[in-house]
């Protein structure tokens, strides 16, 4: 391994113009494209093998035409003070406004608010049901414009207008943080080289593979059905493990130069030893992100595929680019310890060696290992408490900001009619195998009246074989709450025994039933996801780090920093702390992907530090030093690159804490406290200390294992024979 990326490291620095040419000519492909294509939406929300899901494929087979999964709009209306809305006056700008939503050509129907009975007790809250024949995706712009003119005529008339559900869903926009965030890594990259051509080449980089798989997504997304989250969080991973790759590369380079070698042979050897750490630190993430298809949520499992792939162009671009554009660089980028004008001139070269900070603190940790461990276990253990309060659930109307439409549709709703109105369910009854499907229809509607926590069950409502009915049931909680699941769990018992009874099916289905049913889903997923994810990943590094305890030791200090990130999430998101600070405005259940997405991207994120700092420990036990001093070698080497990786990864997730999806928001906020947590406690203290504990015990390996196992050169040894000979390049033409 390390001596074939040797090879494309110094054949990358050579041929440097075809090198950035491939590039430039990729991300232009990329670029037409993108701007050719449709715009993405919200992405089909499906969920295969769910109760929730199979009946609305049902209702789509027997009620034809009725647009099962097309979007809807609730418009609201609200009177003025002193005033109801069964007033004539009020009564006829209602009726003016249903008769001109009614001419929409993407409308299938729209309901009278007095004839539907959708008047509230008091009299002073109506709402009109808005269906649409295609899904929120696909509805044109012209009909969003027609549906917000036709409220804003109504608000001219004197009365309170929203709009709610799915017709106004708008595309999430992430605001100026995100730019923020590429600041801070650029004043980062600044500190940690002291140049700004050195700290440009990776911010140059990432934005180029950040480029390139966006806009890939972009011009794929209509075909393959992307939602805009994926472009999201292809674009928040790819410019975080963009730019640490590109670090971590250009890092090497200048230590390499710092030892007296040649240009041409540093970025060899550069991309030979690091380009190694970043290949199989891609591989943990790309392994992370790809195996979220397990779980078999189609929208989770794009999601995760593209973002892989926008890594695996990360990881090219690193071994391949970089080197191109040292070459470039020339020497303008300097050896290490040696700083431009921008930051000041190193100490003359005969001055005294000073240990850095890297090497002091990792002395300390050698010295005072069981206090060290203990301290950050203990800390991590009690930012994870949190975490055993953790509720799940799915993002509604209710957890939109105030300031929208949507949120300001679903108060007034909850105020008119309850909290449950927001989360109607809708029962279907497929009464095909029933004796008497009439007698089945009523039966069940009387079984579900019955149930606790049920405020109303309109009639059936048959279709025209007479087969299938759709009852509607309204919960007396709001949407996200337990009792609501236990409704949903209630119908679906009693459904059991009247098909007994009568032979018919009944199936409960709706937006909130769905949420309930991706929950568990996603709750039944999380242990062999665990298992499949932790356990590839610790056989790879079983084979990088030729060691047993050492994988073992990533893996449990993994758990300790997502069980503590998912502390931090419910004590922001559902208990509220610090919510004004992170513009939280409605706390609430977490995001019930949020575990299992957690699990996968940050274990990746988590294997990617382990990699870079524990290699060089190796690297420098492999080459004769004792355990301790091995691991004072690898923080010299490594901590400050590693600090800093860390930090423009933070920076880059918490740009997204901006975001006006909440879902984003939480994923970018989870994120970044998980790689402080793993960063700077798991890799910078517990790591060393574990290791100081375990001496060489820590790099034990069985010998049968050792002959078993491909070695892949990771700490580069193979490179000085390489080097000595001269004939790298023969080789590879030869190859």
């Amino acid at each position: 391994m390390a001596t074939f990326l040797y090879k494309l490291g110094r054949l990358s620095f050579r041929r440097r113009h075809l090198v950035a040419l491939i590039w430039v000519a990729l991300l232009t492909l990329a670029g037409v494209g993108a701007a050719g294509a449709p715009a993405a939406g919200n992405s089909s929300f499906s969920i295969p093998g769910t109760e929730a899901q199979k009946a609305f494929d049902l209702l789509e087979q027997r009620f034809p035409g009725t647009s099962a999964d097309g979007a809807t709009a609730r418009v609201v209306f609200k009177a003025p003070s002193g005033e109801k809305m069964t007033d004539p006056g009020n009564k006829a700008t209602v009726r003016d406004t249903v008769k001109e939503l009614s001419d929409g050509s993407e409308v299938a129907r729209v309901t009278d608010p007095y004839q539907a009975k959708a008047v509230s007790k008091d009299g002073t809250i109506a709402y009109a049901q808005v269906s649409y024949k295609v899904s929120g995706m696909e509805l044109d712009d012209a009909s969003k414009e027609a549906l917000e003119d036709s409220a804003q005529d109504a608000r001219e008339a004197g009365l309170t207008v929203e709009i709610g559900g799915d017709a106004l869903q708008a595309v999430p926009h992430t605001g100026s943080s995100e730019i923020i965030g590429i600041a801070v890594a650029a004043v980062v990259l600044v500190i940690t080289f002291g140049s700004l051509v050195a700290a440009g080449l990776p911010l140059l980089t990432a934005l180029i593979g950040v480029g390139i798989g966006v806009s890939g997504i972009t011009a794929l997304a209509s075909a393959l059905d992307l939602g805009s989250t994926t472009s999201t969080l292809a674009m928040m991973i790819g410019l975080a493990v963009g730019i640490d790759y590109a670090l971590f590369i250009v890092s090497r380079y200048r230590a390499e130069l710092a030892e007296g070698r040649e240009r041409e042979e540093a970025a060899g050897r550069a991309v030979g030893t690091a380009g190694s750490a970043v290949v199989f630190a891609g591989l943990t993430v790309v392994i992370a992100l790809v195996g979220l298809s397990v779980v078999n949520i189609p929208m989770l499992t794009k999601m995760g595929i593209a973002a892989a792939g926008t890594v695996a162009i990360a990881v090219l671009i690193a071994l391949t680019m970089i080197p191109a554009l040292l070459g470039y660089a020339g020497r303008k980028v300097r050896p290490a310890g040696e700083k431009g004008k921008l930051l000041g001139r190193a100490k003359a070269q005969d001055a005294p060696a000073r240990p850095n900070l890297g090497s002091r603190w990792a002395s300390f940790v050698v010295r005072r290992p069981v206090a060290v461990l203990l301290l950050g276990v203990v800390g991590l253990g009690a930012a994870a408490v949190p975490a055993a309060s953790l509720e799940l659930g799915l993002p509604d109307d209710g957890s939109q900001p105030t300031s929208t439409t949507q949120r300001r549709a679903y108060d007034l709703l909850s105020e008119g009619f309850g909290p449950g109105f927001n989360g109607p369910l809708m029962v279907v009854v497929d009464a095909k195998g029933s004796d008497d499907p009439k007698a089945a229809f009523t039966a069940v509607g009387d079984e579900i009246k019955g149930l606790e926590d049920v405020v109303t069950v309109t009639p059936p409502a048959p279709n025209k074989a007479g087969d299938t009915a759709t009852i509607t049931v309204i919960p007396g909680s709001k949407p996200s709450s337990v009792s609501t699941e236990d409704l949903v769990h209630g119908i679906r018992d009693a459904g059991t025994g009247i098909k007994a009874d009568t032979g018919a099916n009944v199936l409960v289905t709706g937006s909130t039933a769905m949420n309930i049913d991706v929950s568990q889903k996603l709750n039944d997923a999380l242990v062999p996801y665990l298992v499949l994810v932790v356990g590839l990943a610790f056989l790879l590094l079983i084979v990088v780090f030729r060691s047993i305890l050492v994988p073992l030791k990533a893996a449990l200090g993994f758990l300790l920093s997502v069980m503590a990130a998912l502390g931090a999430v419910v004590a922001v998101f559902q208990w509220g702390w610090l919510a004004d600070l992170m513009g939280v405005e409605q706390t609430g259940p977490v995001m019930s992907m949020m575990p299992i997405f957690m699990v996968g991207v940050v274990f990746g994120l988590a294997m990617d530090y382990e990699v870079f700092l524990v290699t060089r420990m190796r690297e420098a036990y492999v080459h004769g030093e004792k355990p301790a001093q091995a691991v004072v070698t690898g923080f010299r080497h490594g901590a400050r690159v590693v600090s800093a990786a860390a930090v423009i990864m933070i920076a880059v997730f918490a740009g997204f804490i901006g975001s006006s999806e909440s879902m984003v928001k939480m994923i970018g906020f989870g994120l970044a406290i998980a790689v402080f947590f793993d960063a700077f406690i798991v890799r910078m203290a517990v790591v060393p200390a574990v290791l100081a504990l375990l001496g060489r015990t820590a790099w034990w390996l069985p010998r049968w294992l050792d002959r078993a196992l491909p070695n892949v050169d990771v700490e580069g040894e193979g490179l000085r024979t390489a080097s000595e000979r001269g004939d790298g390049d023969r080789e590879l033409v030869r190859a």
